[in-house]
């Protein structure tokens, strides 16, 4: 079987029904797999569906047939998508990997913050070990990861996360996590254009490096998903504070001057420094130490 990442007449990109099977087939312990023609937004789908599990499961009658979490759903087509801080995401079928997982974590809401960048970290070591099994000798390095959880390809996006919670199933209290992902396959030049800022994509990356093959859409999903179920639990049991060391080796951002702005408001200038042990980004701006939490911000370098 070859690998690929993008269609071609001779390697047309999987139907959603053998993206389903394949990705089925290596999750075995996901309650729920589907991939569609396409959807609205497959982060959205997942909320609604904890919505409607926790309703059937705090209900007087008792359903034995509820799907047992983790769940995942993905979608050749996305109408309605939205990247982080609500912005829209729209993709081309076969060019971009848009999908979406929920887990009954075990995290409280209060240390909920830090599971961006420590879930950013989970894909950012997961995709590399991707790259780095299919080419060995190669070096992924340019493979980064700018917080809280934004994939770089040198300066250039090569995905995005969308973490949102909804209603957990169980009656535990902890409301469950739901990771959306979408990362470029192909196209990337196109979109570069139309968005006027650097984009990356896989088949760039391959071609770089003088690669004939490349990676399965399946076999990128499921190693991706076992990542961030496997990300949670370790979450769970100690925090963000096990992610810390591995953040300053995907760390996009160390050592650069960097701006922090909110709605075109640049809110705070300094040097990005890392993440402290709640996973909120470091900056040293002139009157001290800054953290930055998750949010509705942006982080970019200064030229």
């Amino acid at each position: 079987m070859s690998p690929y990442v993008h269609a071609s007449p001779e390697q047309p990109f999987p139907s959603p029904e053998a993206l389903s099977a394949s990705v089925q087939h290596a999750l075995p312990d996901f309650g729920s797999v589907a991939w569609l023609a396409q959807t609205g937004s497959t982060n959205a789908d997942l909320v609604a569906q904890a919505k409607a599990a926790f309703r059937l499961e705090t209900s007087e009658t008792p359903h034995s047939d509820l799907a047992p979490a983790p769940w995942l759903r993905g979608a050749h087509l996305q109408t309605t998508g939205k990247g982080r801080a609500g912005r829209p995401w729209q993709n081309q079928a076969g060019n971009c990997l848009m999908f979406s997982c929920a887990f009954e974590a075990q995290i409280p809401v209060a240390q909920l913050p830090g599971i961006g960048p420590a879930l950013g970290v989970a894909t950012c070591l997961a995709l590399r070990g991707l790259l780095k099994a299919s080419l060995p000798g190669e070096s992924f390095s340019p493979l980064t990861l700018k917080w809280p959880n934004d994939l770089q390809w040198g300066q250039a996006k090569l995905a995005g996360l969308l973490i949102e919670t909804a209603p957990a199933k169980t009656r535990t209290g902890h409301p469950m996590v739901v990771i959306g992902m979408g990362l470029n396959l192909s196209g990337a030049q196109t979109l570069s254009a139309q968005l006027e800022r650097p984009i990356a994509d896989l088949c760039q990356i391959y071609a770089d490096t003088h690669a004939t093959a490349s990676l399965e859409p399946a076999l990128i999903v499921s190693c991706l998903a076992r990542a961030w179920q496997h990300a949670l639990h370790d979450y769970a049991l100690n925090g963000y504070a096990v992610f810390c060391s591995a953040f300053n080796d995907v760390d996009a951002l160390a050592g650069q001057i960097v701006q922090v702005i909110d709605q075109g408001a640049v809110l705070h200038e300094g040097l990005a420094q890392g993440t402290d042990r709640q996973g909120r980004l470091c900056i040293q701006t002139e009157t001290g130490m800054m953290p930055v939490l998750v949010g509705d911000v942006s982080i970019r370098p200064l030229k």
